[in-house]
Parts: C-alpha cells; structure tokens; sequence
C-alpha cells in the first residue's frame, strides 16, 4: 500500500516539476515576444509548494534529510535508536501543531485570492496541513519499519545504518 502511495507521490510530484517548468518556460517566451502570462507565475509558485512538501516527504521515507550526526555517531546503536524515537516524538508534536494551524490559516483564507490568478488563496496554504500528513505517515512507516530492531540498533528511524541502501522494494 505505502508503495504504491510512493509511487504516486513520486509521479505528482514529477508532473508538478514539468508544470512549472512550462510554465516558467512560457511565461518567459510570452514575455519576450510583449503578452505577459501574468498568472503563471502565481500558479508555479502555488504548484512549488505542493511540490516542496511532496518532496520533504519522500526525503523522510528515504532517510535523506540533512542532519548533523556527529555527536549522534558516538552513540552505540541502540542508544541511536532510543534517542530517533525521542526526536520522533518531538517531530510529531511539531506537525501536529504546525497543521492545525495550517489548517485555520487555510479555513481564514478561503475567499482571499491568490495573486492574479482568479484561485482562492486557500489552495496554497493547505498544502501546509496536508504536508504535515503526508510527512507523519512518512515518518510513522520510518518507526514501523525500525521497531524489529530497537533492541539493538540495527534500523534507525531517521539515519541510514552503514551499509542500508534504499530500494523501490523498500519504498
């Protein structure tokens, strides 16, 4: 199931990208030749943050957001383990938060428009709440995944162990 949720995600996302790229593209062309596409810039910036968020996702599904690991690494693996859960916690708090006010954000910008576009402003930020989803279902599948080996460290929740590869199969 996750996989194919993966799978979508990858190709919205990869559908986003081209739109906005066409229409930076034609915005371009159309300004050059003297007719302004005056909402296509409002609505590549609407697409770019789904486009963020889609992407934040599957970099958390993936265990491939920065981090800084240095005092982490001195950790023994369970250690590791136990401390990624913790931080998991926080991250949840955090999202959980950030989309409940995501959400009120959206509900007092529904009739607001967006730029020039003729949409309701309320299309950009709900990506704020729905983000927020997305990304804990991302990082619940992360602590799943992780859980047979809290024991001994030998799947972390948000750091690849060593010799990990990640996969489609693992997607």
């Amino acid at each position: 199931m996750l996989r194919r949720l993966a799978q979508l995600e990858f190709l919205v996302a990869s559908l986003l990208l081209a739109a906005i790229v066409a229409l930076v593209f034609l915005a371009a062309v159309a300004r050059t030749f003297g007719h302004p596409l005056i909402w296509s810039v409002d609505t590549a910036q609407l697409l770019f943050i789904w486009l963020c968020f889609l992407g934040a996702t599957r970099a958390m599904r993936e265990k491939g957001h920065l981090g800084i690991d240095l005092l982490i690494r001195w950790l023994p693996l369970k250690h590791r383990f136990r401390l990624e859960l913790v931080l998991s916690i926080i991250v949840f708090v955090f999202l959980g938060l950030l989309a409940v006010e995501g959400y009120q954000l959206t509900t007092l910008n529904m009739r607001r428009q967006f730029g020039d576009s003729g949409i309701s402003y309320a299309w950009v930020t709900s990506a704020v709440p729905a983000g927020c989803v997305m990304l804990a279902i991302a990082l619940l599948n992360n602590i799943v995944r992780a859980w047979p080996g809290r024991h001994d460290g030998s799947k972390l929740i948000y750091s690849r162990s060593d010799d990990a590869k990640i996969s489609g199969a693992e997607l």
